[in-house]
């Protein structure tokens, strides 16, 4: 029936999805349909998420002959494993945390496009349904249960970093959990694995048994970001804008630790955003750390802020290197200011209803060749603009990189064409060769091969 590394299983749901409609079981099961192919990748990623690669095709001919059906009886919807990867299982028995993300996929995708039929299309969506469209969806995943007070830490960085710099994501989630902080991260490995795992020991500590620890990912990257088994809350949302806006909505104050191109575009969205005159007395914590093996990282992420977005940009955050402790009391101390402003304006502690986050910010973006020749990346404009399709660009990276649809889109076109200011693009082309010499746009040890090229004259 099965060798060492491969199962057959039939799994049943533990109290998250029971039951599904004969319309919702026709769509997710139709072979050639976009949904089924949609839930098999998503699935294989969680079941392989004790790979190590970050590749998503090299997972997807590993695992060639993985199927895996819904099955619908009497009793509830049931999923069929075949030729599943034998790490999501322990003698036989699917892991606990395995199972309950694999049915959280399939939670997400099946109300996603519930939501996206019932609106027929949210391309052209205004501001406040696209804003409405990520609270249900994070309500239906259970994600506001708890949220009595302003707790919960929104961590990004890295899932490709220096052993060092794991290690101090993992001290400073200790701290964190300490002063009984929650975390969220975009659940991967790296550094949004180490803050999780450093929070729990501290919930230990502290007796806390109900700590969460909430992983938000999108389909496009959950294959090359696989969730740990640390998350205890997965949420799949529909695109990368979706995920971010779920971050800065449900998180209370955010800490930044190295990373790559994808980590530079979360830095510029959340910059982008806290610059919009409308935010300008909202409070949002917010702190870039890491040990002071990466100090140069964050000189070097400073500098370009500065020099594109100007010193107000600059305003917006702190640096603190080499020190956990500090990171933590800042954060417990703006929960307080956060606290008070919430309640001060009847705004919820668990959603940022007063976060105004314009319409540039919500749209997906999705990276073709054309869309990023075109990106406007010239002084001269709003900086919240400009930051922007700065995002825009750096999110084209990511896609070129890891994401399987922007992969083949290079493989077939060659590498996208990043055109702007030439004094912009210098500044940009050197924080990405800084990005490519220390190994952050990927995994160290392998060649990195340019997804980009950057148009100077």
């Amino acid at each position: 029936m099965q060798n060492e590394d491969r199962v057959d299983a039939l799994v049943a749901p533990k109290g998250a999805l029971e039951m599904l409609s004969q319309d919702e079981m026709a769509r997710l099961s139709e072979e050639s349909g976009p949904f089924h192919d949609l839930f098999h990748r998503c699935a294989l990623a969680i079941l392989n998420c004790g790979s190590d690669s970050d590749d998503p095709q090299a997972a997807a001919e590993e695992f060639k002959d993985f199927d895996i059906r819904i099955v619908q009886q009497e009793r509830g919807v049931k999923l069929a494993l075949k030729n599943a990867p034998g790490s999501a299982f322990v003698d036989g028995k699917m892991i606990s945390s395995v199972r309950e993300m694999l049915f959280s996929v399939l939670r997400d995708i099946i109300f996603t496009q519930h939501e996206c039929s019932l609106a027929g299309s949210l391309e052209d969506a205004s501001s406040d349904k696209l804003t409405n469209v990520v609270f249900e969806l994070l309500r239906n995943a259970d994600v506001f249960r708890r949220a009595q007070e302003p707790d919960l830490i929104v961590c990004w960085g890295g899932h490709s970093i220096a052993r060092y710099e794991y290690d101090y994501t993992k001290r400073v989630g200790h701290e964190l959990g300490l002063r009984e902080l929650n975390i969220c991260t975009g659940c991967g490995p790296g550094a949004m694995k180490g803050p999780m795992k450093g929070a729990t020991i501290a919930h230990a500590k502290q007796r806390i048994k109900d700590g969460v620890y909430l992983g938000l990912t999108e389909p496009g990257i959950i294959a090359a970001e696989s969730p740990n088994p640390i998350v205890n809350q997965l949420v799949i949302m529909p695109d990368i804008e979706k995920r971010l806006e779920a971050f800065v909505r449900a998180g209370h104050g955010i800490v930044i630790f190295p990373g790559g191109a994808g980590t530079a575009e979360e830095i510029l969205y959340i910059l982008g955003i806290l610059l919009h005159p409308k935010n300008a007395d909202l409070p949002f914590p917010l702190v870039f750390t890491g040990p002071k093996e990466s100090a140069e990282y964050f000189e070097q992420i400073h500098a370009f802020i500065g020099d594109v977005l100007g010193a107000e940009a600059q305003s917006k955050y702190r640096i603190i290197i080499e020190d956990e402790v500090e990171v933590a009391r800042v954060m417990k101390r703006g929960m307080e200011e956060v606290r008070q402003y919430r309640k001060a304006h009847q705004d919820a502690f668990y959603y940022n209803w007063k976060l105004h986050i314009p319409e540039e910010f919500q749209h997906p973006f999705e990276p073709t060749h054309e869309r990023v020749r075109e990106l406007n990346l010239h002084f001269g404009q709003e900086t919240h603009l400009l930051a922007a399709d700065l995002r825009r660009a750096f999110s084209s990276i990511v896609a070129g990189n890891v994401k399987a649809q922007g992969v083949a889109c290079i493989k077939e076109f060659g590498p996208f064409e990043i055109h702007g200011d030439k004094a912009l693009l210098a500044k940009l082309d050197a924080l990405l060769q800084a990005f490519v010499s220390q190994q952050r746009m990927k995994l160290p040890g392998s060649a990195y091969v340019p997804c980009y090229k950057v148009i100077t004259e």
